[in-house]
């Protein structure tokens, strides 16, 4: 085991080395996302059909009861459903300047996402649902403009991913978890998991709409929902195991193969695509292409760099939305288009 550890480590450090030593291509610097008031920490943060962020605030010591998690004792630690206690939060919109504050009260999700939808509604989406028998965690919840509460329902567990298109239509990407059972889903004793397409549909209402064909899929079924891209109404999607390139345009799905293994996020535009990020070394690497014959054919690898040339902090959210990628490190928005490939020479 030991020495099976020190190859890996060893071919880490190669594959970084090439990685440090590609043409970096900078991002741009859109602008700040600060906080509606000084005290505030950021929760989560996201970006809606129309290119803005959609952030949540807290309080710093109520970060604590949103990211809650249990420890089993002598094994893993497991993200909570549900918060380990209500908390008041601010969910602000900026396009880029702040365009809204909304002040949720009583809030009881863990580790969501948010998504603005039609009529300034805000939809909070939570990653995990248990399933019991006294019936399953819901983890969505709609909001008015005025942090009234809509509707509540359950979009599954395991969800990695949650965009809304241009519509109103929600979309969701869940993880190995959310597809094959966990929390009570799935057998011995769980209903089959809500996420075992691996990407969902749902309406403006919460309600499942459509499901992706993962077992007639010629690009072969979602494990993990890797990367998502919502671009109008149109969804792309890059997942394990095979990671081909998959569009979903009014419920046809046409892909194309694909070699690059890992990426967190795709940009596409006509025939072009761009998958950022990948495993270990990988992590800031982005890879162009074609969209051509029926494969991915890669054109140019590259890093990405901030501005001044430093690197991405591990911590970057990268988020496709159409043509661009949306970076948000700390309170800096920075963005990535395909207009922007001119490497900048290394070093």
């Amino acid at each position: 085991m030991a020495d099976w550890a020190e190859q890996r480590r060893r071919r880490d450090e190669a594959r970084r080395r090439e990685v440090m030593a590609l043409p970096e291509l900078t991002v741009r610097h859109h602008a700040y996302v600060r906080p509606p008031q000084e005290e505030c920490v950021r929760v989560c943060a996201s970006v809606g059909p129309a290119g803005e962020i959609i952030a949540v605030w807290s309080s710093a010591a109520d970060v604590a009861a949103v990211r809650s998690s249990t420890t089993q004792p002598g094994w893993a630690s497991f993200p909570d459903p549900r918060a380990a206690w209500p908390v008041t939060a601010q969910v602000t919109v900026h396009a880029p300047d702040v365009t809204s504050v909304t002040t949720l009260s009583g809030l009881g999700l863990a580790h969501f996402t948010v998504q603005p939808l039609p009529a300034d509604n805000i939809l909070l989406v939570g990653a995990r649902s248990r399933w019991s028998t006294d019936g399953p965690d819901r983890n969505a919840i709609v909001y008015s403009s005025d942090g009234l509460v809509l509707a509540e329902d359950v979009l599954g567990d395991g969800i990695e991913h949650v965009l809304v298109d241009s519509t109103g239509h929600i979309w969701v990407g869940y993880f190995d978890e959310g597809v094959y059972g966990n929390y009570g889903w799935g057998p011995p004793g769980g209903p089959p998991p809500l996420g075992a397409s691996g990407l969902t549909r749902f309406s403006a209402d919460l309600e499942p709409v459509w499901h992706y064909p993962s077992a007639d899929s010629p690009y072969g079924g979602i494990a993990d929902c890797y990367a998502l891209n919502i671009d109008g109404t149109t969804a792309w999607t890059c997942y394990y195991t095979d990671f081909p390139i998959v569009r979903v345009d009014e419920g046809k799905v046409t892909g194309w193969r694909n070699r690059v293994t890992g990426a967190k996020a795709i940009a596409v535009s006509g025939s072009q695509a761009a998958l950022y990020g990948g495993y270990g070394p990988n992590h800031d690497r982005l890879v162009v292409g074609s969209l051509k014959d029926e494969r991915f054919q890669q054109t140019g690898e590259y890093r990405l760099v901030l501005p001044g040339g430093g690197p991405l902090p591990p911590q970057t959210l990268v988020i496709g939305r159409g043509p661009c990628l949306h970076l948000l490190s700390g309170d800096s928005w920075y963005q990535f288009g395909f207009s922007d490939l001119s490497p900048q020479p290394h070093g």
